[in-house]
């Protein structure tokens, strides 16, 4: 199967990890929920901290309002996109090694988004950020509810991962905003860098590696199917607004997507 979400990978839970923190212990397991959802929080932010830098990117990088909407939605659209594969390959390499990938990634991306001197540059760094952005999110929950075993203490756990994404949504403005008052466009993207080490810290000192689950061969139909039905989607709920819910192209693109996705889920259900 592709990607199995209903399995939990397996974590030594009485094993001591970096930093001499006892992975069993009450302290440890918030420690790693802290750690986690910092990483959670890197990634979400960068939904929303560009968009105040938009005026002063149309400015320098002469980006017409069509450039404009694609340095914002080429991160969403290929971090939805990649979602599933993100969380497949966590059930496969190891969600904590799948996440520390993640985050290096992304603080690499976010030099060349910096440095980028041109509007075609930037566009592809964010879909850069992207893909490594879907590295991070579905480790940060799967490694979450791996941790906390008790009922109780997990849905506290999750509510508050979930929290941390409701908080990236007015984080990322205010702080781009005070940023760009001190800084040019370019520090909403170098800020992911120290931010980037200090979530990599954190999940090496706090974060319990988890076991490798079993699953199955890789599966390129599923995979293409789940990219293309995710990506396919999203487009179209971007651009929704923009063409008019009743344009043909929106509605043909949410047909689409759904009839993709439902190819998805009856492959899984009939290899699984």
């Amino acid at each position: 199967m592709f990607y199995n979400s209903c399995r939990t990978p397996a974590l030594h839970a009485t094993s001591p990890i970096e930093g001499g923190i006892t992975v069993g212990s009450s302290t440890s397991r918030w420690l790693a929920l802290a750690a986690l959802c910092f990483a959670e929080l890197l990634v979400m932010v960068d939904n929303s901290i560009v968009n105040v830098a938009l005026p002063t990117l149309a400015r320098d990088l002469n980006a017409g309002i069509s450039g404009l909407q694609w340095i914002v939605d080429a991160y969403t659209l290929v971090f939805a996109g990649l979602l599933l594969t993100g969380g497949y390959l966590g059930d496969r390499f190891g969600h904590r090694r799948m996440l520390l990938a993640g985050i290096g990634g992304f603080a690499a991306v976010s030099v060349l988004a910096a440095a980028s001197g041109s509007l075609g540059q930037l566009v592809a760094a964010r879909g850069g950020l992207g893909v490594f952005a879907a590295l991070v999110f579905p480790a940060t929950l799967a490694i979450i509810t791996a941790i906390f075993t008790k009922p109780s203490e997990r849905a506290a756990a999750v509510g508050i991962w979930a929290a941390t994404s409701g908080i990236s949504v007015a984080v990322g403005p205010v702080f781009g905003g005070w940023l760009l008052e001190h800084f040019s466009w370019s520090s909403v993207f170098w800020v992911n860098v120290p931010m980037a080490v200090v979530a990599a810290a954190g999940v090496l000192l706090a974060v319990p590696a988890t076991q490798r689950m079993s699953v199955s061969r890789f599966d390129a139909t599923g995979l293409a199917l789940s990219i293309a039905g995710l990506g396919l989607l999203t487009y179209s709920v971007i651009e929704g607004p923009h063409f008019g819910w009743t344009d043909i192209r929106t509605i043909a693109g949410l047909v689409v997507a759904a009839a993709v996705l439902a190819l998805f889920a009856r492959r899984e259900l009939s290899i699984a």
